[in-house]
């Protein structure tokens, strides 16, 4: 198929954005075009039919990726092969799960805040953006607003996003010291969409366990978060940092937090049941990994 017929604007400065999108809303509905990687099969298939798409790659400032305080800050036409390339030691979630989404070519295009704006709830950028409790910058009529990730994402592909605001950006914590990272997904085969997946951030330092955060996604309509700081807790008070012993410790409140994280009714690929099981040997991986990280990290 074929998209339906578009007007195609490439604003400049990032007023002209919002202001084109503005127009576009009073003319029957307009949408920001930055990667396309999701966009372009959409308007494809004829699932979206816009009367305008506002190209974000012409403003400088959309384009940038840098250190701001804390936080790494991705512009909105960053590609994300390119955060996957320079953000391994900055944000080690976000490096590991990159390799992850889609294809390299796919990457090579796609960029980190058109999946975020996307939604899809089988991806797994908005998973990491909620383990790590990113911000996003949110330019609108009304002006700019930051949003907490936890309050970003309302549903399948639905987002706090209005119709004429823009995702200008995103800021991911930088890791600290005694931070590790772990991710783990199934999928039929590398690329495909997870069936299940799960991101994992844990803090330790020689006072304890002060973080064990794990954020699941193919399994609900959106990325659910949930803490498992007492369980690893007392897992590494028995056992060390050893990852076998973690995984083996840790399996039981994953199955009790995978009964409450999956509410999928399944499709075709995989049943509710079988994507509890994933969730429930995924989430001692990823901590387990998490927690050789954060040691890792500790000790550089």
């Amino acid at each position: 198929m074929k998209p339906a017929p578009f007007a195609y604007v490439r604003p400049t400065r990032l007023a002209d954005v919002v202001g084109e999108l503005v127009a576009a809303e009073a003319a029957g509905g307009g949408k920001v075009l930055a990667g396309g990687q999701s966009l372009v099969p959409v308007l494809a298939m004829r699932l979206g039919r816009p009367r305008t798409l506002v190209d974000l790659t012409r403003v400088a400032e959309l384009g940038q990726i840098g250190h701001d305080g804390g936080s790494l800050r991705i512009g909105a036409a960053v590609r994300q092969r390119h955060v996957e390339r320079t953000a391994g030691g900055d944000v080690p979630l976000l490096a590991q799960a990159l390799p992850w989404v889609g294809h390299r070519e796919i990457r090579s295009r796609g960029t980190v805040c058109g999946s975020l704006a996307h939604a899809d709830p089988s991806a797994e950028l908005p998973a990491v953006a909620l383990c790590l409790g990113a911000t996003l910058d949110v330019a609108g009529p009304d002006g700019r607003r930051r949003i907490a990730a936890e309050e970003f994402f309302t549903g399948a592909m639905s987002t706090a996003l209005g119709p004429a605001d823009v995702l200008a950006s995103v800021q991911f914590p930088l890791a600290r010291a005694g931070e590790g990272a772990g991710f783990a997904e199934v999928a039929r085969r590398h690329g495909d969409f997870a069936l299940a997946g799960v991101a994992a951030r844990v803090h330790l330092t020689d006072d304890g366990v002060h973080a064990a955060d794990v954020a699941t996604f193919g399994v609900a309509d959106r990325p659910q978060l949930r803490s498992l700081r007492g369980p690893l807790a007392e897992a590494v008070t028995r056992h060390g940092t050893d990852p076998d012993a973690l995984g083996r410790e840790l399996t039981e409140p994953a199955a009790a937090m995978a009964q409450e994280a999956v509410t999928t009714t399944g499709d075709a690929h995989a049943s509710p049941a079988y994507r509890r099981r994933l969730v429930t040997a995924l989430t001692p991986r990823a901590l387990a990994r998490a927690v050789t990280a954060s040691r890792k990290r500790a000790a550089a």
